[in-house]
């Protein structure tokens, strides 16, 4: 079986959030499935660097959408990769998206570009490689199955929503330029609001759906979750499946992860002691025996990072602390840049991103708070419940899914993971934080969650079987793929 996976970023060629960590991860296990995965990415100047002139020109176009094309043919980082070089398009010295000024203009070219693209490689484009599904992820390649229909080519084609919120919106007066005909311009083709809706025409088009947790699936369905296209989601409910992310439990094991300040194992846990110091140390934390708690996400609102702000003068007056690393909207880091200087010692900031401080963190903080008001599904609780640092999350979308609430039941059971908590407002916060440091106040009960937490399946193997059982349900009968 060969399959095309459209995507925007891949870690470690490029990322900006937890779809690049699926993008790079997924083709990896499916290939323990015995499929075939070649990763298409935009040239993107961090993409060509890495592929250092090594990249074999297989395809040029002579005119992709009024620029001059082709693609290049590599393996990076164990990734089978196809990578559109259009420098018009995507040699930008800021961000895949945007830069200090907001996102580009362009970016309804860029990306139509990129889905045009795609499209001709599964017509067929590159000599001796013609997929035989194409996956495509997110709003960047929403068009792809568009293309594929309004250009007759019949490759199955599955939709990937990692995150509804971000659909790919543009004005009507792009449609002129996208190199379709006219009758895509419609409501059961590109046409959404009056404009031209990128991820909208995904989801008119493709052949199938997916997105990336079984609670998710439900919630993008409701009027409450749907960010208007709750309505389009309904007519497509038999197309649609839930699949849960998986984590690389190679990159993230923390008996072999040479990020850690020191490896440990649910067998033996005493080297998260040396990162627990690790942590404190990064984050002028006073270096007691007091929970420590962190946070480890963009700071925005979807995430409900305001509510941890509402709700961390409490949490130090339990006798917590709290080291908050990440980046996004500037009131929410001066808020905590704020409440660090409020608080010495107490609680700790650190503005922007460090790939081995989240390893040191997860593998030395007590607990991992994640109070989303929305999740598709999240990744950092499943680093979390890998190194025992135990997930203190809201009950939406993939984090109910994938964390087993510490309820009486569970306990007594002996399958609780972390602590889920509703209301998802700084009420509902408070009490699942209260909830957490009565646990840890009971040293055999938090062991044992905490051996729970790094006994669960964070792995793709499962959830890259389930693709492929879809993958296989989609292809024509009698296929040989």
């Amino acid at each position: 079986m060969r399959i095309l996976s459209v995507t925007s970023e891949a870690f470690p060629l490029v990322k900006t959030g937890g779809l690049a960590d699926v993008a790079g991860a997924l083709p990896l296990a499916l290939e323990r499935q015995g499929i075939e995965v070649r990763t298409f990415l935009p040239g993107y100047p961090g993409v060509m660097a890495k592929l250092d002139g090594a990249g074999q020109s297989v395809h040029e176009f002579h005119s992709l959408l009024g620029a001059r094309a082709r693609i290049l043919s590599a393996k990076v980082a164990g990734l089978d990769l196809l990578v559109l070089d259009a420098p018009e398009l995507f040699d930008r010295p800021f961000g895949p998206y945007g830069g200090p000024d907001g996102d580009y203009d362009d970016n309804w070219r860029r990306f139509a570009a990129f889905a045009k693209a795609a499209a001709e490689v599964a017509a067929g484009a590159i000599p001796g490689f013609r997929p035989d599904l194409v996956h495509a992820h997110d709003w960047q390649a929403g068009l792809v199955p568009a293309y594929l229909r309004y250009y007759g080519i019949p490759t199955p084609s599955i939709l990937t929503i990692h995150n509804l919120a971000f659909q790919g919106y543009f004005p009507a007066h792009v449609f002129s330029w996208l190199d379709l005909p006219p009758q895509a311009f419609a409501l059961d083709g590109v046409e959404y609001y009056g404009g031209v809706g990128f991820l909208k025409a995904g989801l008119a088009n493709a052949t199938a759906l997916t997105t990336v947790s079984p609670t998710y699936a439900e919630e993008i369905a409701t009027p409450g979750g749907g960010m208007g296209l709750d309505g389009l989601i309904g007519t497509r409910a038999g197309a649609l499946t839930g699949i849960v992310n998986g984590i690389d439990d190679r990159a993230w094991d923390p008996a072999t992860d040479p990020l850690l300040a020191a490896r440990f194992c649910a067998d033996d846990v005493s080297g998260r002691a040396a990162n627990r110091a690790a942590a404190e140390k990064a984050f002028h934390l006073t270096a007691d025996d007091t929970p420590l708690f962190v946070v480890i996400s963009r700071l925005t609102g979807q995430k409900g990072i305001d509510l941890l702000v509402e709700a961390s003068d409490e949490l130090v007056a339990q006798g917590a602390r709290l080291a908050v690393l990440g980046t996004g909207d500037p009131t929410l880091e001066a808020a905590f840049l704020g409440l660090a200087a409020d608080h010495p010692g107490r609680i700790g900031a650190r503005i922007g991103y460090d790939e081995a401080l989240a390893h040191v963190m997860q593998g030395g903080a007590d607990a991992i708070l994640i109070p989303s008001r929305f999740e598709p599904c999240g990744l950092t609780q499943l680093c979390g419940l890998r190194y025992g640092c135990i997930p203190v999350v809201s009950r939406v979308g993939g984090l109910a899914d994938t964390v087993i609430d510490a309820n009486i039941a569970a306990i007594n059971a002996g399958v609780a993971t972390g602590v889920q908590f509703q209301p998802v407002d700084a009420g509902g916060l408070r009490h699942g934080i209260r909830r957490a440091l009565t646990l840890m106040r009971q040293p055999d009960t938090w062991a044992m969650i905490q051996r729970q937490a790094m006994a669960a399946d964070v792995s793709w193997d499962r959830s890259a079987r389930l693709y492929a059982n879809l993958y296989a349900s989609l292809l024509p009968e009698g296929s040989d793929a």
